[in-house]
């Protein structure tokens, strides 16, 4: 799989990965936010966050977009694992 994120992300981008699931969790321990917000809620930050390191383009844009949605999808990831082995 990370030889699919690296064809795709270039790599100054992948340290946002982390960073939104760390502001995810926050986010998700914020009790006036519910939980279905919390994806919109990080693309946008994905996409300021990769604005802001890259610089304004396309391209950032769609890193910003990609790098939500790898921070959202290995966040489902480790919640489904984990749901698996309690259930």
């Amino acid at each position: 799989m990370v030889e699919y994120l690296k064809d795709y992300l270039i790599e100054d981008a992948l340290v946002i990965i982390p960073a939104l699931m760390i502001l995810g969790k926050i986010i998700k321990d914020t009790p006036r936010i519910e939980d279905w917000l919390i994806p919109y809620i990080l693309l946008g930050f994905g996409i300021v966050f990769a604005v802001g390191m890259i610089g304004f383009s396309f391209d950032s844009v769609i890193q910003g977009i990609l790098v939500s949605g790898a921070a959202v999808f290995g966040n489902q990831l480790y919640k489904q694992g984990k749901n698996r082995d309690e259930g």
